[in-house]
């Protein structure tokens, strides 16, 4: 973050205290992104955009109000700031409200690799290249693969300077790189399924070619031609990494402060109980360098860290800002996140699942008969009771192989049983997101088909 931007932070702070404020943040976000897309090798999508924005929050003893604009003006801006002020006088108090305690901010940032200062925005040319490409592998990796949803290449930088007038401030910078392509097979009847991948880092080096994404991508649609229906029954189901990573946001919106203090999780009083099996270990870790959800500090400005949110089967902790842990009268886990005009709330930075030692044919070899799901559809999650109902589609197992595909069919369970249910995890962790699971196997759910 530029000098400009530090001593216009500066500024707006001793502002809010003019106006009256008790206590205030502020937030300055910079950002650039290009986003290209294809079609059928035709240019479809291409889009640049640069923004800059403040952010503020003020406190008027335990009363508050949040704002955002784009307006950098300091006339502008005190205007701006006085009516924040004003909203704040009128909004009821709450007592869980104010800044955290000053001695929970950190005084040095790690650096976290999370910039790359070699690439920063890829040019249009470049992007419509590479989108070509992965489209192009997966067009021709098949006769089959006859049409195309699509591939996008998309990089966007930022910058953020945060600070409060408990006296914390400190910046940092980003960059971000996505590359995905979905071709569409079609068999001899002229049945269609569209297959996806795609292939997501902070560092343009550490992306997969886009020749493999295409090839991935295509093998993913082939897979699903010929799909079935099945009759509804019990057996295994193996998650593929993907949909796993799913279960995971599951538990991580359950284990998150509001959600607990609103009552509404079926983990509300369960830290330190046994929640799953005991080769289960689930982290959060904002410390991981280069990783997407990494950050050093959080959206209350106060440090992130790697902890354990279940170990070894065990509910570890929860995942709070400074609001919710003070409203659960608990310490903050550094989990705040906020965008520019929002209050914080909670999110987990880079969550896993830690892997196992079976490759995925192990575990695939492993069911007599079961379902390998690699398509989730809907929220059926109830966060309350931890009840589970979402639409599949996967690929059915006979005799430790994968026999063929089926689809039109919704698994069933509890996230309480399908965890304590956890028999094996795999050994193929990959980081494409900032939630990442291996493959894993749930001993039995109910598989509703025809």
């Amino acid at each position: 973050m530029t000098q400009v931007d530090r001593s216009l932070t500066e500024w707006a702070l001793d502002e809010t205290r003019r106006a009256g404020a008790s206590g205030a943040e502020v937030l300055c976000v910079s950002a650039e992104s290009l986003a290209a897309g294809v079609r059928l090798g035709e240019v479809e999508k291409l889009k640049s955009s640069r923004e800059r924005r403040i952010g503020l929050r003020v406190f008027v003893g335990q009363s508050s109000a949040t704002a955002a604009t784009a307006e950098f003006d300091r006339d502008g801006l005190r205007e701006f700031i006085a009516h924040t002020v004003t909203m704040a006088r009128l909004a009821a108090a709450d007592p869980a409200a104010g800044l955290p305690d000053p001695a929970l901010h950190p005084k040095e940032f790690p650096d976290l690799e999370l910039a790359d200062v070699e690439r920063g925005i890829v040019g249009a040319d470049e992007a419509l290249d590479l989108a070509r490409r992965a489209e192009r592998a997966a067009l021709g990796a098949d006769p089959r693969i006859r049409n195309s949803e699509g591939a996008e290449f998309d990089s966007g930088r930022y910058e953020i300077f945060f600070a409060n007038s408990n006296g914390f401030a400190g910046g940092y910078a980003g960059t971000s790189f996505n590359l995905g392509v979905a071709p569409i097979a079609q068999d001899e009847n002229g049945a269609m399924q569209q297959g996806f991948w795609h292939t997501a880092s902070r560092h343009f080096r550490n992306l997969e070619d886009p020749e493999a994404v295409g090839a991935t991508a295509a093998k993913r649609a082939l897979r699903r031609l010929g799909a079935r229906k099945i009759k509804t029954t019990r057996a295994p189901v193996v998650f593929d990494p993907d949909m796993a990573a799913s279960l995971l946001r599951s538990v991580a919106g359950a284990a998150s402060g509001p959600s607990l203090y609103k009552g509404a999780s079926f983990l509300l009083n369960k830290l330190g109980e046994r929640i799953a099996a005991p080769n289960v270990t689930i982290y959060d870790d904002g410390t991981l360098k280069g990783m997407l959800g990494s950050k050093p500090f959080d959206g209350d400005g106060l440090p992130t860290s790697r902890k354990a949110l279940v170990k070894e089967g065990v509910l570890a902790t929860y995942l709070l800002d400074t609001y919710s842990a003070r409203k659960l009268k608990l310490a903050s886990t550094g989990n705040a996140a906020r965008g520019v005009g929002d209050a914080p709330t909670v999110s987990s930075t880079n969550l896993y699942l830690q892997p196992g030692s079976s490759t995925p044919e192990q575990i695939i070899r492993s069911v007599k008969r079961g379902l390998y799901v690699t398509e989730l559809i809907g929220f059926g999650v109830n966060a309350v009771t931890g009840d589970y109902s979402r639409g599949a589609g996967g690929l059915w197992i006979e005799d430790g192989e994968l026999a063929y595909p089926v689809q039109e069919i919704t698994i069933a369970g509890n996230l309480r049983e399908m965890f304590q249910a956890v028999e094996m995890i795999g050994d193929d962790l990959r980081w494409r997101a900032a939630v990442v699971a291996p493959t894993i196997k749930i001993a039995e759910m109910t598989i509703a088909g025809e």
